[in-house]
Protein backbone atom coordinates (compact mmCIF):
# COMPACT_ATOMS: atom_id res chain seq x y z
CA UNK A 1 0.00 0.00 0.00
CA UNK A 2 1.47 3.67 -0.66
CA UNK A 3 1.97 5.94 1.91
CA UNK A 4 -0.27 8.97 2.02
CA UNK A 5 1.21 12.50 1.76
CA UNK A 6 -1.63 14.81 4.12
CA UNK A 7 -1.16 18.31 4.20
CA UNK A 8 -3.62 20.94 5.77
CA UNK A 9 -5.15 23.11 3.42
CA UNK A 10 -2.85 25.88 4.08
CA UNK A 11 0.08 23.95 3.71
CA UNK A 12 -0.95 22.89 -0.05
CA UNK A 13 -1.59 26.71 -0.78
CA UNK A 14 1.95 27.78 0.16
CA UNK A 15 3.06 24.83 -2.17
CA UNK A 16 1.08 25.56 -5.26
CA UNK A 17 0.23 28.20 -7.69
CA UNK A 18 -3.71 29.07 -7.51
CA UNK A 19 -4.34 27.22 -10.23
CA UNK A 20 -2.96 23.95 -9.50
CA UNK A 21 -4.79 24.52 -5.83
CA UNK A 22 -7.98 25.22 -7.75
CA UNK A 23 -7.48 21.59 -10.09
CA UNK A 24 -5.67 19.47 -7.40
CA UNK A 25 -7.08 20.48 -4.25
CA UNK A 26 -10.61 21.75 -4.99
CA UNK A 27 -11.26 19.12 -8.10
CA UNK A 28 -11.29 21.89 -10.40
CA UNK A 29 -10.53 22.04 -14.60
CA UNK A 30 -8.14 23.76 -16.60
CA UNK A 31 -9.60 25.33 -19.68
CA UNK A 32 -8.51 23.01 -22.88
CA UNK A 33 -5.59 23.66 -25.43
CA UNK A 34 -4.08 26.01 -22.27
CA UNK A 35 -1.88 24.00 -20.34
CA UNK A 36 1.73 23.76 -21.09
CA UNK A 37 1.31 19.59 -21.57
CA UNK A 38 -1.68 18.81 -23.95
CA UNK A 39 0.85 19.15 -26.89
CA UNK A 40 3.85 18.07 -25.49
CA UNK A 41 5.69 15.47 -27.27
CA UNK A 42 9.14 15.10 -25.52
CA UNK A 43 9.85 11.60 -23.90
CA UNK A 44 10.10 11.27 -20.19
CA UNK A 45 7.41 10.90 -17.12
CA UNK A 46 4.82 12.71 -15.49
CA UNK A 47 4.62 13.08 -12.13
CA UNK A 48 2.03 14.31 -9.80
CA UNK A 49 2.69 18.35 -8.88
CA UNK A 50 1.89 18.11 -4.88
CA UNK A 51 3.84 15.23 -4.30
CA UNK A 52 6.02 13.85 -6.72
CA UNK A 53 4.67 10.53 -7.68
CA UNK A 54 5.34 9.07 -11.13
CA UNK A 55 1.86 8.87 -13.21
CA UNK A 56 2.39 8.35 -16.78
CA UNK A 57 4.80 7.79 -19.35
CA UNK A 58 4.88 9.74 -22.91
CA UNK A 59 4.97 6.17 -24.16
CA UNK A 60 1.42 6.09 -23.55
CA UNK A 61 0.73 9.78 -24.11
CA UNK A 62 -1.47 10.01 -27.41
CA UNK A 63 -3.78 12.90 -29.20
CA UNK A 64 -7.00 12.99 -28.25
CA UNK A 65 -7.78 16.22 -29.57
CA UNK A 66 -9.45 17.18 -26.69
CA UNK A 67 -6.75 19.89 -25.59
CA UNK A 68 -5.61 18.05 -22.13
CA UNK A 69 -2.87 15.50 -21.95
CA UNK A 70 -4.29 12.21 -22.77
CA UNK A 71 -2.99 8.32 -21.70
CA UNK A 72 -3.83 5.51 -22.30
CA UNK A 73 -2.39 3.62 -19.04
CA UNK A 74 -0.95 4.95 -15.55
CA UNK A 75 2.24 3.59 -15.08
CA UNK A 76 1.08 1.27 -12.62
CA UNK A 77 -2.42 0.77 -11.17
CA UNK A 78 -0.95 1.44 -7.26
CA UNK A 79 -0.09 5.06 -9.11
CA UNK A 80 -3.40 6.65 -8.98
CA UNK A 81 -6.76 5.90 -7.21
CA UNK A 82 -10.54 6.16 -9.02
CA UNK A 83 -14.43 7.90 -7.51
CA UNK A 84 -16.94 8.02 -9.18
CA UNK A 85 -17.62 11.77 -10.16
CA UNK A 86 -21.22 12.34 -10.74
CA UNK A 87 -20.97 16.27 -10.69
CA UNK A 88 -22.31 18.41 -13.60
CA UNK A 89 -25.46 16.41 -14.63
CA UNK A 90 -22.45 12.89 -15.51
CA UNK A 91 -21.33 9.93 -14.66
CA UNK A 92 -17.77 10.36 -14.95
CA UNK A 93 -14.37 8.42 -13.28
CA UNK A 94 -12.37 10.40 -11.53
CA UNK A 95 -8.93 10.04 -11.24
CA UNK A 96 -6.47 10.73 -8.05
CA UNK A 97 -3.35 10.99 -7.30
CA UNK A 98 -2.47 7.50 -5.07
CA UNK A 99 -0.10 9.42 -2.78
CA UNK A 100 -2.02 12.53 -1.80
CA UNK A 101 -5.34 12.02 -3.52
CA UNK A 102 -4.89 15.15 -5.53
CA UNK A 103 -7.51 15.58 -8.29
CA UNK A 104 -5.69 14.72 -11.89
CA UNK A 105 -8.73 14.40 -14.43
CA UNK A 106 -11.30 12.00 -15.79
CA UNK A 107 -10.45 8.19 -17.16
CA UNK A 108 -13.33 7.36 -20.09
CA UNK A 109 -13.70 4.29 -22.08
CA UNK A 110 -13.08 5.87 -25.63
CA UNK A 111 -8.89 6.07 -26.04
CA UNK A 112 -6.83 3.40 -28.54
CA UNK A 113 -5.85 0.29 -28.06
CA UNK A 114 -4.27 -1.72 -25.77
CA UNK A 115 -6.08 -0.28 -23.49
CA UNK A 116 -9.34 1.25 -24.57
CA UNK A 117 -8.80 4.15 -22.12
CA UNK A 118 -8.38 7.53 -22.18
CA UNK A 119 -6.80 9.58 -18.97
CA UNK A 120 -8.27 13.12 -19.52
CA UNK A 121 -5.28 14.98 -17.01
CA UNK A 122 -5.11 18.51 -16.19
CA UNK A 123 -1.55 19.70 -17.91
CA UNK A 124 -1.42 21.45 -13.82
CA UNK A 125 -1.87 18.83 -12.11
CA UNK A 126 1.37 17.23 -13.31
CA UNK A 127 5.47 17.53 -13.46
CA UNK A 128 7.31 16.62 -16.29
CA UNK A 129 10.68 14.80 -15.90
CA UNK A 130 12.27 14.92 -20.01
CA UNK A 131 14.44 11.83 -20.45
CA UNK A 132 17.97 12.49 -22.21
CA UNK A 133 18.51 10.02 -24.75
CA UNK A 134 20.65 7.23 -23.70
Amino acid sequence: MVEKVKKSESEWREQLTPEQFKVTRKKGTERAFTGPYHDNKEKGVYRCVCCGNELFSSDTKFDSGTGWPSFWAPVGEDSVQYEDDNSLFMRRTEVLCAQCDAHLGHVFDDGPAPTGKRYCMNSVALDFDKKGDS
